[in-house]
């Protein structure tokens, strides 16, 4: 009798899950479908980048300076047991470029945006104020979905440039500083080692993780409950859903782009 309850609380589980990645599924087509076709809001796009992108650079550049400085110290480390230091330049580009910079300012991104999203989107809804953009003749999606989605596709990628550049400062700074690094041989040996590729293929995470952030955060928002229950928790699963499908879509998309 237990083992089969047992078996019967894993089923339900698991079927929960699909049913709800089924729903994230479906939110997220019906976005794309409304990118595609009128009326375009512009003035909440632009409002948008602000709050995504503008306001969301002072906590993505800091955490990329000490993440690339941290960085250059453990691969020190590590490389001085194989006399392998000079490897720290490179490496700490790579590292910053590839994964840590797309994947730490997506996470940046989530923890600050998709939270943001699903409260606001949330209380508007507990507010009926989503009720009232029906009454309007406006749709919801396309009032407050769409905006947001196209604009933390647009902006986290740029703000991973400028983490990865900022990460990559950190590096510098405390390899010639804390290192000993000759400042010169340092920044040639990034220059060198570090390609295209890298760079773009982290621009590309970064789209991705932007695209998955405003999702997450729109989605619970509208499946937000009654009360101010309902909108913390649409507020948690947002944040923690999109943490999670950042790192599962960094895997993918790092076996697609690397795996020959």
């Amino acid at each position: 009798m237990i083992f089969t309850s047992f078996l019967a609380a894993l089923g339900a589980t698991v079927l929960g899950g699909l049913a709800l990645l089924g729903r994230m599924a479906r939110f997220a087509a019906e976005t794309i479908s409304h990118m595609l076709r009128p009326p375009f809001y512009p003035r909440e796009l632009l409002v948008a980048l602000m709050q995504i992108g503008w306001f969301s650079l002072p906590v993505v550049g800091m955490t990329a300076l000490f993440t690339g400085g941290a960085l250059a110290l453990q691969i020190y480390a590590g490389g001085s047991r194989f006399s392998a230091e000079s490897v720290v330049p490179s490496i700490v580009a790579i590292g910053m470029v590839r994964e840590l910079g797309p994947v730490l300012g997506g996470l940046m991104v989530a923890a600050r945006v998709a939270s943001s999203i699903a409260a606001e989107i949330g209380t508007m809804k507990v507010t009926e104020q989503i009720d009232a953009l029906v009454t309007l003749s406006t749709h919801p999606m396309k009032y407050l979905t769409v905006p947001r989605v196209v604009a933390a596709t647009v902006a986290v990628p740029l703000l991973v440039a400028v983490g990865d550049s900022i990460g990559i400062l950190g590096g510098y700074l405390v390899g010639v500083n804390r290192l000993g690094f000759n400042p010169a041989t340092y920044l040639q040996n990034t220059r060198e080692f570090l390609e295209f590729w890298d760079i773009a293929s982290g621009l590309w995470k970064g789209a991705a993780f932007g695209f998955i952030v405003a999702l997450m955060g729109c989605f619970f928002g509208m499946q937000s409950g009654r009360g101010a229950q309902g909108v913390g928790n649409a507020t948690k699963a947002a944040v923690v859903a999109a943490s999670v499908l950042i790192l599962a879509s960094n895997y993918l998309l790092t076996e697609v782009f690397f795996s020959a």
